[in-house]
């Protein structure tokens, strides 16, 4: 039974594995996207939306914490400065994973992890997005509507 097993081992050790996730954090926070494949993608989400969540309060224990988590003072001052200034609104979902398609060699599924507020592409996409939903159209008028207005207008123009 798979009773409260929830963690993708990713075929590594437990010291490994959260070397690669910090590694792979730091990278995401330094670069603002990183290309790796969907499972690895899925396990950072995990592990870097709460210290995302945790740099929006920016105490000095708050850092310590993060900075147990990353090892990496630049991505720690990067976090806390520029990223949780621009997520300061954002209740939540502060990454996105697109996925690419199959790596040659092995066959994996590849994709892309990236930090949602910084994708300026997808930032102008919505905003034309809000625009054209705002603009509203009136109903279509039915044939009823339209004879008794052409019937309205002969009789005025007489």
């Amino acid at each position: 039974m798979r009773h409260n097993k929830k963690v993708n081992h990713l075929g590594r050790t437990k010291a490994h594995r959260e070397a690669m996730l910090a590694n792979m954090a730091s990278s995401l926070i330094k670069h603002k996207r990183i290309f790796t494949t969907t499972a690895k993608a899925k396990s950072l989400r995990k592990y870097i939306e709460p210290l995302i969540t945790k740099s929006k309060d920016t105490s000095v224990h708050s850092q310590r914490i993060v900075f147990s988590s990353l090892q990496d003072k630049y991505a720690v001052k990067e976090l806390f400065t520029e990223i949780s200034s621009k997520v300061m609104d954002r209740p939540g979902g502060y990454t996105r994973i697109i996925k690419t398609g199959l790596r040659e060699g092995d066959n994996a599924a590849m994709c892309f992890i990236e930090l949602v507020d910084y994708n300026e592409n997808m930032l102008k996409t919505a905003k034309t997005r809000k625009q054209s939903t705002r603009t509203r159209r009136s109903r279509k008028k039915s044939a009823v509507d339209a004879t008794v207005e052409a019937e309205t207008t002969e009789g005025a123009a007489e």
